[in-house]
C-alpha cells in the first residue's frame, strides 16, 4: 500500500511538473491547431438522443454502430461524448471520469474508438459547473488539456453553463491556448450559442462554434423550457442569415448537432440534412445510430449530398430568393459546379418552374458567377440520383411539404 502511494505521487508530482511546463513554455505561441476542419467536421455527439443517461457501453455500441452501418466510411468520424461523463476532481484539480459509468478509463475509450477508424470527442464548459451540473474547466483549463491530451481526445465541445462574470473572448481564448500548449491536435468547438456574435471574433480561437440556442427535433417555431427556450429546424435556419461571409475551412459556422432520425417526418429530415450541407455546417447526428430505421440511414449517407457539404471550396450557400414560403438556395464548389436547392416550409405540396436563363445568380461576398446565359449545367438530382436535364431549359418540380429538391448542377 505504502509503495502504491509512492508511485501515485510521483506519476501526480509529473503532470504537475508537466503541467507548468506547459503553461509556461510556448504561451505566446499559442495558437489553435491549424490543418484541422478544412472541411466541415462530421460525427455523432451522444446529447440530442441520451443526453446525460451515456456510458462507455453506449459509446462502444455506437462507435461499433458507425462501422456496420456505414456511416464511417461516408465520413462521420468523431464520436463525441456530450455532458455527464464527468467523475470527480482529485486533490491536485486533475478530473476522472465517472467510474460507474466509464468504468474502463477514457485513454481505453479512446483507445477502442480509434481501433474503429474513428476519432473521440468529449464536452467540458467555461464556467464553474457544466449545464448538466457536473465539475466544469474554470481554473483548471491547463490541467483538463493535459488530461485530454494523455486520453487521445480529438474534439473538445466547451459550453457556457454557469458563466457568470466571465468574458467569452478570454475563456475560450485560455483553453484554445491550454490546448495547443499540452501538444495534441484537438478540434476546437466553441459553444457560446452566438450570444457575443462569436463569428466575429472567433476564427482564431476555434474551428466551429456555435450560432445559436440549442436546436429540437421540430420544423419550425421554438420549444419553451419555461427559463429558456429551444429552436426548431427552420427557426434555426432563418437565425444563420448575414453570416456566411464568416466561415470557410478551418472555420465554421455551426447551427447545433443534427436531429435526423429524432421524431420529424422523413421529409422534414431530408429538408434538414440538406440545408445544413447547403450551409456548409458540422454535420454532428445526433440520433441511436445503433437502432436507426433505413430512411434515417438512407438520409445520413447520401455520399452525393454530403460532398456538397464537404466540398473543399469550403463556401457557405445562400438564399437567392423567397415566394411564398418556398426558397431558392445556390452553393458554389470546386470546379465550377453549383449546389441548387428549393426549400418548401408550406403544409402544401409546391409546383416550381425555374427558368435558370432568366436568372442572375451571382455570389458577391466570394465572387462567383453562375452565367446560365452563357454556361450550361447538366441537373444532377442527388435525392433521386438521377439526371433530370440542363440548365438550357425550363425545369419543373413538385417538392412536397417540409421538403426539397436538391441537385448539383454539374459545368459541361
Amino acid at each position: 500500500m505504502i509503495h502504491l502511494k509512492i508511485n501515485t505521487c510521483i506519476v501526480n508530482l509529473f503532470f504537475i511538473t508537466l503541467l507548468f511546463i506547459q503553461i509556461f513554455a510556448s504561451e505566446i505561441a499559442a495558437q489553435k491547431f491549424d490543418k484541422l476542419a478544412l472541411t466541415p467536421p462530421m460525427g455523432w455527439n451522444s446529447w440530442n438522443k441520451f443526453a446525460c443517461n451515456i456510458n462507455e457501453k453506449l459509446i462502444r455500441e455506437t462507435a461499433d454502430a458507425m462501422v456496420s452501418s456505414g456511416l464511417r466510411d461516408a465520413g462521420y468520424i468523431y464520436i463525441n461524448i456530450d455532458d455527464c461523463w464527468h467523475g470527480k476532481r482529485d486533490s491536485l484539480g486533475f478530473i476522472h471520469p465517472d467510474p460507474e459509468r466509464f468504468p474502463s478509463g477514457m485513454k481505453a475509450l479512446a483507445d477502442y474508438v480509434h481501433s474503429k477508424g474513428l476519432k473521440l470527442g468529449i464536452y467540458s464548459d467555461a464556467g464553474n459547473r457544466t449545464c448538466g451540473g457536473k465539475p466544469a474547466s474554470r481554473g483548471h483549463e491547463y490541467q483538463d488539456a493535459i488530461t485530454y491530451a494523455q486520453w487521445g481526445i480529438d474534439y473538445l465541445k466547451y459550453d457556457w453553463c454557469d458563466t457568470e462574470g466571465l468574458n467569452p473572448v478570454g475563456a475560450y481564448t485560455t483553453m484554445r491556448d491550454a490546448l495547443y500548449n499540452a501538444g495534441h491536435p484537438i478540434v476546437f468547438s466553441l459553444c457560446e450559442w452566438g450570444n457575443s456574435k462569436p463569428w466575429t471574433w472567433a476564427k482564431n480561437v476555434g474551428h466551429l462554434w456555435r450560432t445559436t440556442g440549442d436546436i429540437s427535433a421540430c420544423w419550425d417555431g421554438k420549444v419553451d423550457h419555461g427559463t429558456w427556450s429551444s429552436w426548431c429546424v427552420m427557426k434555426i435556419l432563418d437565425m444563420q442569415d448575414g453570416l456566411r461571409q464568416y466561415a470557410g475551412p478551418g472555420h465554421w459556422n455551426d447551427p447545433d448537432m443534427m436531429e435526423v432520425g429524432n421524431g420529424m417526418t422523413a421529409n422534414e429530415d431530408r429538408a434538414h440534412f440538406s440545408m445544413w450541407c447547403m450551409l456548409a455546417a458540422p454535420l454532428i447526428a445526433g440520433n441511436d445510430i445503433a437502432n436507426m430505421s433505413k430512411e434515417t440511414k438512407e438520409i445520413l449517407e447520401n455520399k452525393n449530398v454530403i460532398a456538397i457539404n464537404q466540398d473543399s471550396l469550403g463556401i457557405q450557400g445562400f438564399k437567392y430568393s423567397v415566394k411564398d414560403s418556398v426558397e431558392i438556395w445556390f452553393k458554389p464548389l470546386v470546379k465550377g459546379d453549383w449546389a441548387f436547392c428549393i426549400l418548401n416550409r408550406n403544409s402544401k405540396p409546391a409546383v416550381i418552374d425555374f427558368d435558370f436563363n432568366k436568372e442572375k445568380v451571382v455570389d458577391t461576398i466570394f465572387d462567383k458567377d453562375t452565367r446560365f446565359d452563357k454556361i450550361i449545367y447538366d441537373i444532377m438530382d442527388l435525392w433521386t440520383k438521377k439526371h433530370v436535364g440542363t440548365t438550357k431549359e425550363l425545369l419543373k418540380v413538385t417538392v412536397p411539404r417540409h421538403d426539397v429538391f436538391m441537385a448539383r448542377l454539374i459545368k459541361k
